[in-house]
């Protein structure tokens, strides 16, 4: 997959099938619109092209209410693997700003999808939106499509046990530690992805444990509590079983923490992958050493039992 940041230093590509939005979390409606990219590129003998925007529109627009509180299910590394492995061929990441933000929608349009980009066709989802105050849909792309020469297609909304799939409802999902079920409308599961280092200040005991180290302030965290979970090194694939604390340590931190039972691996400045599975508790007391080596053990004994 080629990505690239911005518009300025594009290749040229082969009958471009073009998509746009945040596309955080890579979840169920969206692979439906990755689906569709694949099937009509592969029927143009072209490429797939999706425009996401860094920083989230939201972050710039309402930087002092809706855009202060906005927790990402995704950092951009994050985001960048999942599309990869959906299978676009190509990524513009492009930087949103005030000024951007001001663009028509007819100007996004010619001047960046079609005089820019030359898209074949033009795919959107279910009740998406575009340019200077979301006054662009598929109802304008339609009325374009013939004026500017591309396709147009909307992709129809996605949904699981009778709920609509959207990033914001599964940020409410994972907020409220519901894990199985924002794992279910990702299709994917939950990640963290970081580059551990040594556990400090927890409670003296029998488990090793790592952090997850500093990880991006805009990136959602589930709330505190005991995670089963599996860790994957990003160098050799390989995945292991292994349980997460989430929780404030002995300075008044709040940390994520992992240990991966019978591995002895050691993790410590490594790229790797939290997959997060399912919240076994709510409780955790960082501070008591007995509770402590009692839930860890509990948990590491659940763990076991889990299949995934």
């Amino acid at each position: 997959m080629d990505i690239f940041r911005g518009f300025g230093a594009l290749k040229q590509f082969r009958n471009p099938v073009v998509t746009t939005g945040s596309f955080d979390g890579v979840h169920v409606g969206h692979k439906a619109i990755i689906n569709r990219l694949r099937n009509l590129a592969s029927l143009y003998k072209g490429e797939t092209v999706l425009i996401t925007f860094h920083p989230h529109p939201r972050k710039v627009l309402y930087p002092e209410s809706a855009g202060k509180s906005l927790r990402l299910i995704n950092t951009t590394d994050e985001k960048m693997l999942l599309l990869e492995k959906a299978g676009v061929d190509n990524v513009i990441i492009a930087e949103f700003t005030r000024e951007f933000s001001r663009i028509t929608c007819e100007e996004f349009v010619r001047d960046y999808l079609v005089s820019v980009i030359g898209a074949r066709v033009i795919v959107v989802g279910f009740n998406h939106h575009f340019g200077c105050n979301r006054q662009g849909d598929y109802n304008y792309l339609w009325n374009l499509k013939d004026i500017y020469g591309f396709e147009a297609e909307e992709i129809p909304a996605r949904e699981v046990e009778h709920e609509t799939v959207s990033s914001t409802r599964i940020r409410k999902a994972i907020s409220d530690g519901y894990i199985q079920r924002a794992n279910a409308y990702l299709d994917n599961h939950y990640m963290i992805m970081c580059f551990p280092e040594e556990a400090r200040n927890l409670p003296v005991s029998d488990y090793n444990f790592f952090s997850a180290g500093k990880i991006e302030p805009d990136k959602l965290i589930p709330p505190g509590g005991i995670y089963a979970a599996s860790v994957s090194v990003s160098s050799d694939n390989s995945r292991h079983k292994c349980i997460v604390l989430i929780g404030e340590n002995t300075d008044g931190e709040n940390g994520v923490y992992f240990h991966t039972p019978g591995t002895g691996n050691d993790y410590r400045g490594k790229k790797i992958i939290l997959y997060f599975h399912k919240r076994l508790s709510e409780t955790l007391n960082l501070y008591d050493q007995r509770y402590f080596s009692t839930t860890v053990k509990k948990a590491i004994e659940e763990v076991s039992e889990l299949i995934y």
